[in-house]
């Protein structure tokens, strides 16, 4: 039987939202795939997804209060979640950020529930960590307490940009940086396993090879 991870990957395979082929990194680097969670973007779609980040939250054992989703991403995945939640019988308010404070009506950058008790930051990946931190403070500054990142998919490369790379993926550096756990619903290893499981699909076997070679060439230890 698949487990959770298992179902995940091959649910973001045959949704067109991992792609392989040759795509650009925002650290410059040629990855033979892509993950986009703005690909799940039906509702079918986007109510799985929500019931993998709802499942994988109430597995970890976090115990959280709320739920926050950084703009732009996060928004959605967080509002999908929390319903995904309530169908689970675990009821619990969300909220997002504005990119820009509004001056006019409520005011203010943050929308939704008020940021108190655990709060748990819902987002796609972690690349440069730069939402996280954006995410942390503004819990932080309203007297809440950042509990966890959920995030979908966990690349498990070493962070890092221009030649330069550090010894740790962008996801072990948020662990370090801010005493919080970072929990992924699939990794890279998650997928080089669909990959292995290929059989006769000259395809995936391709694909495995490239995946393999990126994973040696920046691929961190799980």
């Amino acid at each position: 039987m698949k487990n959770l991870r298992q179902e995940f990957i091959e649910f973001s395979v045959q949704a067109g939202v991992i792609r392989f082929g040759s795509f650009v990194t925002k650290a410059g680097r040629n990855s033979p795939y892509f993950f986009n969670a703005g690909l799940f973007s039906d509702g079918a779609n986007l109510g799985k997804l929500a019931n993998f980040y709802a499942q994988t939250l109430l597995d970890s054992g976090i115990e959280f209060d709320m739920l926050f989703g950084p703009a732009y991403k996060g928004i959605t995945l967080a509002s999908a979640t929390a319903v995904a939640l309530a169908a689970k019988g675990r009821n619990v308010s969300f909220a997002y950020n504005r990119k820009e404070k509004k001056d006019h009506g409520e005011g203010g950058t943050i929308v939704g529930g008020p940021l108190q008790g655990n709060v748990v930051i819902i987002d796609d990946v972690i690349s440069a960590g730069t939402s996280v931190r954006e995410s942390v403070e503004m819990i932080r500054a309203a007297g809440a307490k950042p509990c966890a990142v959920l995030i979908a998919l966990d690349r498990m490369e070493r962070a890092g940009k221009d030649g330069v790379m550090s010894s740790l993926s962008a996801v072990q550096e948020v662990v370090r940086d801010y005493g919080i756990p970072v929990i992924s619903i699939g990794n890279l290893d998650d997928l080089f396993d669909y990959l292995s499981q290929a059989g006769e699909d000259v395809q995936l076997q391709e694909h495995k090879v490239a995946v393999a070679a990126y994973r040696t060439l920046y691929g961190i230890s799980g």
